[in-house]
């Protein structure tokens, strides 16, 4: 389609009978005021109760997108929209379509996502419930901000505009909300000029209940967060949990502790193994999902990634994974040697399990090394 106007404002639309023609003419009034080419683009979701006509009859045009979901309207919205730029908000006539052009200022000025920030602008009394302003928005924002380290101080306003071809080189996936945090987290990530202006956010004009439903759809939000962010998922908890198992494991080894009046011995090492070993896998997945993301393009490569990925082969895992083996065999040989002084009778248990705790270690992160460097590997196979 030939982009032959500047803006296109586009609402994602299911049943929004009540509020749909306040929004499309609020939008209208800022085209025509500001002396915008632009236009209105109704993407309607399979609305039944004539949001359709509704939008045609107040000067909208309406692109229908079959498949459900506030991100598969979005997308579809956004694929069909003829301007340069887009400025998406919600139709219920909680979003302010008239105040449009500090978006449009900071767009010209080569900015390719240009986010709104309610909590700088004013939130109007009963517009936001108190969970979704004091908890749920400011906590995904800031794990947002840790994670990818993007500049918004609103991960979730829903009012914001983008360079449309900027946006759809992204090959955003997701269908439902957490399309929002995918824009963000894979518009940071690819390192474009994000900026942000003070929006307003004012209570809905709808009877109906809103299609959000709060923890459903911020867990949907925190879950997309973590799985785009391994080492936060994976890699960090995995490291920690090995650097907590490894101390405690050198602490107890030549023989019991006491701290306080509390003896730690043995029992307490057989966990710190376990740590280790648990906290082993958890940097495997880290490397493996990294790996994946990357080799399908749904993460840009970075220097850490590529100096993670480039430091490890198949040939070098192999070496370490077998290496531990070893180890790990000749401490169960050490220990079947002293079980066979004592002609494999009675042994003390302290001692014995200071022998096979560190040895089955070794021996699973051994065996578990050598898996990964071939699953790796097998990961790592160019594409077509």
């Amino acid at each position: 389609m030939n982009q032959t106007i500047e803006l296109s404002i586009i609402m994602p639309c299911l049943n929004e009978a009540e509020t749909l023609a306040v929004c499309i003419g609020k939008a209208l009034g800022f085209l025509e005021r500001t002396g915008i080419d632009g236009e209105v683009l109704i993407a309607d979701n399979g609305s039944t109760d004539g949001s359709p006509q509704i939008a045609r009859e107040a000067g909208a045009r309406v692109v229908a997108v079959a498949e459900k979901g506030y991100g598969s309207a979005l997308r579809g919205g956004i694929e069909s929209a003829m301007g340069r730029y887009v400025i998406m908000g919600d139709a219920d006539d909680s979003y302010d379509f008239v105040h449009l052009l500090p978006f449009v200022e900071r767009l010209r000025a080569g900015d390719d996502l240009v986010m709104g920030n309610r909590f700088r602008g004013g939130i109007e009394p009963g517009a936001m419930p108190p969970l979704h302003r004091y908890l749920g928005n400011p906590v995904l924002t800031q794990i947002g901000r840790l994670f990818f380290g993007s500049p918004s101080g609103d991960f979730h306003c829903g009012l914001r505009g983008f360079n449309r071809e900027s946006i759809l080189k992204l090959n955003l996936r997701t269908t439902g909300m957490e399309f929002a945090s995918e824009m963000i987290v894979r518009a940071s990530l690819e390192q474009l000029r994000i900026s942000e202006v003070p929006t307003t956010l004012s209570k809905d004009g709808r009877s109906r209940p809103p299609h959000l439903r709060s923890w459903r759809d911020g867990w949907r939000h925190l879950r997309f967060l973590l799985m785009y962010c391994p080492r936060w998922l994976f890699l960090y908890p995995g490291l920690a949990l090995m650097a907590v198992g490894l101390l405690l494991g050198c602490w107890l080894w030549p023989g019991p502790r006491m701290v306080a009046g509390v003896v730690f011995d043995f029992h307490t090492l057989f966990y710190a193994g376990l740590a280790v070993v648990i906290g082993y896998q958890s940097v495997i997945f880290a490397i493996s999902t990294l790996l994946f993301v990357v080799s399908t393009g749904m993460m840009p490569a970075n220097r850490s990634i590529n100096r993670i990925l480039g430091a490890s082969s198949l040939e070098k895992g192999l070496i370490a994974g077998l290496a531990l083996l070893l180890l790990g065999l000749a401490g169960t040989v050490w220990a079947v040697a002293d079980w066979g002084l004592r002609s494999f009778g009675p042994v003390d248990p302290g001692q014995m399990m200071r022998l096979l705790i560190p040895s089955g270690t070794a021996l699973v992160i051994g065996c578990q090394t050598i898996f990964a460097s071939f699953f790796l590997s097998i990961l790592g196979l160019r594409r077509r």
